[in-house]
């Protein structure tokens, strides 16, 4: 029969091996938690195409919250931190003005999207009303899109409404993930080709749906739509400048409420995320309707969609309606 002492240190053994055995599950499951790549993404368009192209190997976030504008982005702390922790920050210079600097505090981590997508439109943009007497507070908006002067020629950031575009970083977001995750280099090219396959098919529908319509003109919120309209032959105007927080001038408006009468537009677009007030005086002066386009900078539910694909075949839909097409 054993001992007192002989049973207290089979038990002392058992339980040693017992915690032994939970810290090391323990470990497997933080070490299982931890495996997916930590991606950052900084708005919607460029969170949906790190989730097609990472798959199940990445853990995807997104700086801008659903429902909020990408343009008017504010970084917490949190933010800030969640930067410094990832794999890879997914970004587009120059769209969020709040993100560039902390993007470069990201070092390596940081990933351009503008550079796969070839930006290579420029839009003259609209002075602020009242630009002058704002001048004094251009500090509080440290934090906000750029500033930029009346007239001044500035890159168009908004690639993703071109379907060709976004496929372009894609293929190149597939190669920027293989460098953090060398093992899911063949995933991450095998999906990116399925989303350019999803792409390139949303791509036929558009050249067809808009190849022939009565006007070549769009009326928008603000100049959201360029890619858009370079890629299936419209021109674009846009109320607001490059942000939409942007006022227009009674002149400019007064201008755009002329060209809407003279080339024919029948359908004046506001947006969703951003107040339609401005949109819908253009449209009232001019004596046209108006309908929602989405630029895609952001999900809510009242979105036409829930996904970039089905928001951009209710984008679709919509113009082939206002612009007349056949």
């Amino acid at each position: 029969m054993p001992t007192i002492s002989t049973r207290v240190l089979a038990a002392t053994a058992a339980s040693a091996t017992a915690l032994l055995l939970t810290a090391c599950g323990s470990g497997d499951d933080e070490a299982a938690a931890s495996d997916g790549v930590g991606v950052v993404a900084a708005f919607y368009p460029l969170q949906w195409a790190a989730v097609r192209v990472g798959g199940d190997r990445v853990d995807v976030t997104s700086l801008t919250p659903p429902g909020a504008e990408p343009h008017d982005l504010e970084l917490t702390p949190q933010d800030v931190a969640s930067l410094s922790e990832a794999d890879v920050v997914v970004y587009l210079e120059g769209f969020q003005a709040a993100l560039d600097d902390a993007a470069t505090e990201a070092g390596d981590a940081a990933w351009d999207a503008g550079q796969a997508a070839d930006l290579s439109l420029t839009l003259e943009e609209h002075g602020h009303e009242g630009e002058e007497e704002h001048a004094e507070g251009e500090e509080e908006h440290a934090g906000g899109e750029e500033e930029h002067a009346e007239g001044e020629e500035v890159t168009d950031p908004h690639f993703w409404l071109d379907p060709t575009r976004l496929a372009d970083v894609g293929d190149a977001l597939a190669e920027r993930l293989a460098e953090a995750d060398p093992d899911g280099a063949a995933t991450y090219e095998e999906n990116a080709a399925a989303l350019r396959t999803d792409l390139e098919a949303l791509d036929a529908e558009m050249q067809e749906g808009l190849a022939d319509c009565a006007v070549t003109t769009m009326v928008t919120g603000h100049d959201a739509f360029g890619y858009l309209a370079d890629r299936y032959g419209l021109e674009v105007v846009g109320i607001s400048g490059l942000s939409p927080s942007t006022e227009p001038s009674p002149a400019q408006l007064a201008e755009i409420s002329t060209l809407v009468q003279e080339r024919g537009v029948t359908t004046v677009y506001t947006e969703t995320l951003v107040d339609p007030a401005v949109a819908e005086t253009v449209a009232q002066e001019a004596g046209v309707q108006t309908a929602v386009l989405d630029p895609i900078e952001g999900l809510t539910d009242e979105s036409a969609g829930s996904d970039y694909l089905e928001v951009m075949r209710a984008d679709l839909a919509t113009l082939q309606e206002g612009q007349g097409c056949a």
